[in-house]
């Protein structure tokens, strides 16, 4: 944060008094015009939680030359800085530079969704019970059918099915996170159900729709929600709800079963996000106070300061928007749906390198 007179300090907290800070808002910044705007200091006394980055820069070493050529040596300096001292206050004393993330706001509140791997109950082949298919991708462009188009058999014939489920919303909820894992009863076997491609239509959110429909509360809206106002509901219901989104994700199959992202690299919990790649390319670094929630997915009060990489992207993630990645499985899941709350982001470069200057939005 950039050092502030006591008057324009005294007029933020007293302007600050009157604004929501139920997600985690805070307002202890300047108003941010940039959308990434270099800083000369971070001040946070956020709970300090950066023992995961080296895991997951190692994955990005690893498995991809072209990131580790541009990011190798800023990787080793934030972990020399976080061994040695993780004090932002010192970043400077590393060569680290820093850009803050102007929020929805421009006053530093970026927003934290969270998202998950699913594991879902499949058959390879269909029977009464499991008759819902899971597609690979078709041979379509702009012209790919809709999703009531595909519920109603556009793709069928066509030997695209991957797997069956005896639900719909179980697919549906592992499109909206891009990919997930999937056991098949039949053989007791698991893979990796990786993102392959869309129909190009828009992405409308149910969890949208439902609060539109005064069927969900807003202040109530999660994962665990929906999936609620689905078991209350006929299978012709939860359909038509589904069928208000038309975008449709279709999947490719892997044995590896590490989960990974767009760029590539396998995804470790709470140690990557997605992010918008305009703003932060694949690969960056940044240090975020996270929101830290109560298990009823109310904001706690407090942040925990974490180095994260940005590794994977998404439709809905623009801009100050940024996607906390939480694991698999269904507490991963509860976890995740919970988030949709605020918290001040600083996007790291080093100075002498090729990520030097990141206040500098990249040219498309």
């Amino acid at each position: 944060m950039r050092k502030i007179s006591f008057s324009i300090l005294f007029s933020l907290l007293l302007a600050g008094c009157a604004q929501d800070t139920e997600r985690g808002q805070q307002y202890l910044d300047e108003n941010l015009e940039q959308p990434l705007t270099q800083v000369n200091q971070i001040e946070t006394n956020a709970y300090r939680d950066l023992n995961s980055f080296d895991d997951q820069a190692k994955e990005v070493l690893d498995n991809s030359p072209s990131m580790a050529k541009k990011y190798t040596d800023l990787y080793q300096t934030l972990s020399e800085w976080a061994l040695q001292s993780g004090n932002p206050d010192e970043l400077e004393n590393y060569g680290v530079q820093v850009a803050q993330m102007r929020g929805g706001d421009k006053q530093g509140n970026v927003l934290f969704t969270g998202y998950f791997s699913p594991v879902i109950e499949l058959r390879h082949q269909p029977d009464n019970e499991y008759k819902y298919p899971v597609y690979g991708l078709p041979k379509c462009t702009s012209q790919c059918p809709t999703r009531a188009q595909i519920y109603e058999g556009a793709l069928e014939g066509e030997g695209l099915e991957l797997g069956y489920a005896n639900n719909r919303i179980d697919p549906f909820l592992m499109e909206v996170q891009g990919s997930g894992f999937v056991h098949f009863g039949d053989d007791n076997s698991m893979q990796y159900f990786a993102y392959a491609g869309k129909n190009n239509r828009p992405y409308v959110s149910i969890g949208r729709i439902l609060i539109e429909r005064g069927l969900v509360p807003r202040e109530k809206m999660s994962l665990k929600a929906i999936k609620q106002w689905v078991e209350e509901n006929d299978e012709e219901t939860v359909r038509e709800l589904l069928e208000q989104n038309p975008s449709f994700v279709f999947f490719t199959p892997k044995d590896d079963l590490a989960v990974r992202g767009t760029a590539g690299i396998p995804l470790l919990p709470l140690a990557s996000v997605a992010g918008d790649r305009d703003l932060l390319p694949m690969g960056t670094p940044i240090l975020a106070e996270v929101p830290l929630l109560n298990a009823d997915g109310t904001w706690s009060g407090s942040h925990a300061l974490r180095l994260l990489i940005v590794l994977d992207t998404g439709g809905a993630v623009k801009q100050n928007h940024l996607d906390l990645y939480h694991g698999m499985g269904p507490r991963a899941g509860v976890q995740s749906g919970h988030y949709k709350h605020f918290g001040r982001v600083w996007k790291l470069g080093l100075e002498n390198s090729p990520t030097e200057k990141p206040w500098q939005v990249p040219s498309k």
